[in-house]
């Protein structure tokens, strides 16, 4: 029965902390609502309903733009209220969807004008990857806020492009974000001028999607990425993204993709243990950013959804191109930080591996992936795959498909056939772990053995929860649900802090004798739940012990020593107040036996 509350209180922890996580499919802003008519629809049928929203709702729908007409998608301005509304009346019955037409952004953090050396490229191995390919013949579209052709940009090839935001062919660039991710990809190199982009014999096919303010609605990407398909676009480029999953854009971004188009994507710069939208979505790369150290960039978004990382920059080195002020439209060579600077390393990289001939976006993939630095401690998953290797990704694409001898080796040689990777990608330290648990019974067993007692379920749960916690937890991936709640449950009291923050500091006042006093504090005087908090203090105490000979980072200690010493004398410190603890046990059990 007590096994059975405990599972049922678990379960319980479980529900509410993924039925209170709302996700970002469900987090945005919007201030119009897309409806997507059936394809059936007649016209007439099609007219009546317009006329009804406007007569009903003072409301005018109308096609989002001349792209729209075969798919039947129109937009009307308003609000969630309007939104549900639409949602629960007669109109539902034409449409195969209504849903929020979300405000998308540039995800850059733009920064003052700098000039230096192009670290982000030596730092992918890009002129490995110039000795076989540049790029020639393929057409990398970016959709953005446009590109605008500046010098450093007047020998690379430009296919027609649109601008959404205006319905016009023109889409020059107002804003500056756009021609500066264009420059990573395929600035003119070689040119005795400027800087240099990855695939600078490639072409690019400018989008625009964000207006000068860098804001745009998914209904204007979502058609940007099929006009790409449409006109043979081989790479999409999408630096920007926002929270809200969006239907519209989920099946564009599928048509795009069985189109043979490779997607690839910001993760976002809010530092969460999430990449955001679109990268979200499966078939799209999310790229996470580095600093010019190759460690996670501050902001950068990391964890659940994140497939590679590149090069975004901080303030300690930005990404240089040349783009315009957006003051005076005149060029400027800036530098940027952000996941929007590290998506087009990605972009171009993967137009590098197209060029060698390499054209499903599930093995551009696979290359980008297998081709990658690994990062061996990467518990929060902040780099994906790796680090963006332009040079063996090409490599490996010269060599043609990969066999499956060479597939088995790779997943060999980066330690995929550990079982460990297949939880969380590592995340679970398994050695320690187990280390802990044995610890914390080893204990448990010598206690006994001085201060005979009855072993029951609540002793159990003491050294599971001080030592380890239900360590196999940490690895759960559930696609758009949070991570921590399963590293909380996941870890040992000791280790509560560093998992919610995500570092490997342990927390003093939780890696310390604190809470094991004031548990047995509290239930000195209860039979059963006694043993409860000598339990905790056991599993403590090894938890302690392991980390201090293991990793003994300890927040505010000045020294590692002093760490190892400050986690040693509490260990102690809790089997000492274990065995005190349970001494009154002994006193009873000798009274009874005289």
């Amino acid at each position: 029965m007590k096994k059975f509350l405990f599972l049922m209180l678990f379960m319980v922890g479980v529900w509410f902390a993924l039925t209170n996580f709302q996700g970002l499919a469900t987090q945005g802003q919007y201030d119009s609502v897309i409806l997507n008519f059936r394809e059936d629809v007649s016209t007439t049928i099609l007219s009546d309903q317009l006329d009804a929203i406007a007569k009903d709702y003072q409301k005018t729908a109308s096609l989002n733009s001349i792209f729209s007409i075969d798919e039947h998608i129109y937009t009307v301005s308003g609000d969630k209220n309007l939104l549900n509304r639409l949602k629960n009346s007669s109109l539902k019955q034409y449409l195969e969807y209504i849903e929020p037409n979300y405000i998308y952004k540039a995800l850059e953090a733009p920064n003052d004008p700098e000039y230096s050396k192009q670290w982000n490229l030596h730092n992918i191995n890009i002129e490995r990857a110039w000795e076989e390919t540049k790029g020639k013949d393929i057409t990398v579209a970016v959709i953005d806020t446009g590109v605008s052709r500046v010098r450093d940009l007047q020998e690379t090839d430009f296919v027609p492009g649109y601008d959404f935001v205006n319905d016009r062919n023109d889409a020059s660039d107002d804003h500056g974000h756009g021609t500066h991710v264009a420059g990573t990809i395929a600035e003119s190199t070689n040119n005795g001028y400027g800087v240099a982009g990855i695939a600078y014999q490639a072409k690019i096919m400018p989008l625009k999607v964000l207006s000068a303010g860098g804001g745009g609605t998914v209904a204007d990407i979502a058609e940007a990425i099929r006009f790409a398909a449409d006109n043979d676009a081989d790479v999409i480029n999408m630096s920007l993204g926002g929270g809200g999953e969006s239907q519209v854009m989920k099946d564009a971004i599928d048509y795009a993709y069985g189109k043979g188009v490779v997607i690839v994507a910001a993760a976002g710069n809010s530092n969460q243990n999430a990449a955001g939208y679109p990268a979200r979505y499966p078939k799209v790369i999310s790229v996470s950013a580095l600093d010019a150290a190759g460690k996670k960039a501050p902001y950068s978004n990391y964890g659940a959804g994140v497939d590679i990382a590149a090069p975004g920059g901080s303030d300690s080195g930005k990404i240089i191109q040349e783009t315009i002020n957006p003051k005076t439209g005149e060029s400027i060579l800036m530098g940027f930080q952000g996941t929007s600077m590290a998506a087009p390393h990605v972009a171009g990289v993967a137009a590098l591996i197209k060029a060698s001939g390499i054209s499903d976006p599930n093995e551009v993939l696979g290359i980008l992936q297998q081709s990658a630095r690994k990062v061996q401690e990467d518990p929060f998953n902040h780099y994906g795959a790796g680090q963006l290797d332009a040079g063996e990704g090409v490599k490996l694409a010269q060599k043609g498909q990969v066999s499956f001898r060479d597939f088995f080796r790779w997943l060999r040689d980066n330690g995929y056939l550990n079982p460990r990777f297949w939880i969380d990608g590592g995340a679970v330290a398994l050695f320690p772990k187990v280390l802990m648990v044995l610890g914390s019974y080893l204990l448990a067993l010598l206690l006994r053995f001085y201060f005979p007692f009855q072993w029951g379920s609540p002793f159990n749960w003491g050294l599971i929860l001080g030592s380890s916690g239900l360590f196999f937890l940490e690895g759960i991936y559930v696609f758009d649900l949070p991570q921590w709640p399963f590293r909380v449950m996941g870890s040992s009291l000791p280790e509560l802090a560093n998992s919610i923050q995500g570092t490997s500091f342990l927390n003093p006042f939780l890696a310390s004798v604190l809470i094991p006093f004031a548990l047995i504090a509290l239930l000195l005087g209860h039979r059963s739940w006694k043993w409860f908090a000598v339990g905790v203090s056991l599993g403590v105490a090894s938890c302690l012990t392991v980390h201090a000979i293991l990793s003994p980072s300890v927040w505010l200690m000045p020294s590692v020593d002093i760490s190892r010493w400050f986690l040693g004398v509490n260990a102690l410190l809790c089997i000492g107040l274990a065995c005190l603890s349970s001494q009154n046990d002994r006193i009873r059990v000798r009274s009874r036996s005289s």
